[in-house]
């Protein structure tokens, strides 16, 4: 039987992203995940791109797998907000000390650099493809057999297996959950004039339609949008020719890029919230999606998973050096006090926004437009905004700031 510090059901970003944390600490995990590494790395098998926001992205260059991903992802120097394409947008500008807010990244080149930073570890122990039939908790260890017969061990089971997680729902865990009757469209477009690193959230009552900067290609200039769209509409949609879709994206835009061409083929994804009401249970720790589901609104979604990572590892590695077991209660007590205010409040507030901004008429554009107004004229106000735009918000683990624990 393979024993470890740490058990990670989940190889995804997030799973793999805490195995190289804590393998940067000396802490030992095993990752188990179902899925075939090969098709996950191949081209086109996942058109997503995921902004990683400046605190994270400290992380990740603390833990090495920075340097791997420098070139790679496009820098957004200032997010736009507006209701609809009103002029008097909100705007979010990096400021030169402080680098980037954040930086746009296919999800195939976060996912290939942090699986190459796993295989390179020496405290990480990778079984993919391979599937996870039964686990058992109980007051002394953890321990999972795999679906070819193998038994793995560890102190701490690590929950990173995505929204349906399994684990989480064998636990007994109550989830808070509900659809917004929406889904979000996701493609990759290429346009004729420069982004010059600008994001923008473009509040529609039917949806948001959000705008990403990412690098330029071969053939020119390229953003990615996550358009959302009711879910009746979303089939429609999809199936649109290439011309239709792309007049239709450049009519949300306000042709702001000029001329557009498709850059990858189009996806979608129901949108939902859920919400865990508590992330630990004996000798369980949840991370990520598996704890909390939001609207990508803010694009937050990965980044809360990455800051409960950081989290996490301070919890377990300042555990070891007290000489305590990764499970035990005091330290699974303090990440739950760590995380689950600051995954409730950014959960909240995406959800607060999404239904504020679908309120259809005047007066509630008009109470939207003031908002923005206030936040704008408001420099503390703003200051705060861009904190949290950061991943910079509350009490942040070590790792966030670019210092291993």
């Amino acid at each position: 039987m393979e024993r470890a510090d740490v058990l990670i059901l989940g190889g995804g970003l997030v799973g793999l992203t805490l195995a190289t944390a804590l393998d940067a600490h000396g802490l030992t995990s095993i990752v188990v995940d179902p899925a075939d590494p090969n098709a996950q790395l191949a081209v086109g098998f996942d058109g997503r791109a995921s902004a990683v926001a400046s605190a994270p992205w400290r992380m990740l260059q603390a833990i090495g797998v920075g340097a791997a991903l420098e070139g790679k992802g496009c820098p957004i120097e200032t997010i736009r907000v507006s209701d609809g394409l009103d002029a008097s947008a909100l705007a979010f500008e990096a400021d030169p000390e402080d680098g980037a807010l954040g930086r746009m990244f296919e999800n195939r080149a976060l996912r290939a650099a942090l699986r190459d930073a796993a295989v390179a570890a020496p405290n990480v122990t990778l079984l993919q493809p391979a599937r996870p039939v039964a686990t058992v908790r109980d007051e002394t260890r953890v321990r999972v057999t795999l679906a070819d017969g193998r038994e793995v061990s560890a102190a701490l089971l690590v929950a990173a297996e995505g929204r349906h997680s399994p684990t989480r729902e064998a636990s007994g865990i109550t989830v808070a959950r509900w659809s917004y009757d929406h889904t979000a469209i996701i493609a990759t477009l290429g346009h004729a004039d420069s982004h010059h690193n600008i994001a923008h959230e473009i509040f529609y009552p039917s949806g948001p339609f959000a705008l990403l900067p990412m690098l330029d290609d071969e053939t020119g200039p390229r953003s990615a949008i996550v358009w959302t769209v009711a879910q009746r509409d979303a089939k429609a949609m999809l199936d649109l020719p290439d011309r239709a879709f792309l007049a239709e994206a450049e009519k949300r835009m306000g042709g702001m890029l000029g001329s557009l061409r498709s850059a990858s083929p189009r996806s979608s994804f129901p949108l939902g919230f859920h919400h865990a009401a508590r992330l630990t249970d004996t000798r369980l720790a949840l991370v990520g999606d598996a704890a909390h589901g939001i609207h990508p609104i803010a694009g937050q979604g990965l980044n809360l998973g990455f800051r409960d990572v950081a989290a996490l590892v301070e919890v377990l590695v300042e555990g070891a050096r007290l000489g305590l077991d990764p499970g035990d209660a005091q330290l699974l007590g303090r990440y739950q006090r760590w995380r689950s205010l600051d995954t409730l409040m950014v959960a909240m507030a995406t959800d607060s926004l999404t239904r504020l901004f679908g309120i259809p008429g005047k007066p509630a554009r008009a109470v939207r437009r003031f908002g923005l107004g206030v936040v704008s004229r408001i420099p503390a106000l703003k200051q705060a905004f861009m904190t949290e735009a950061r991943g910079e918000s509350g009490d942040l683990p070590k790792l966030l700031t670019g210092s291993l624990v």
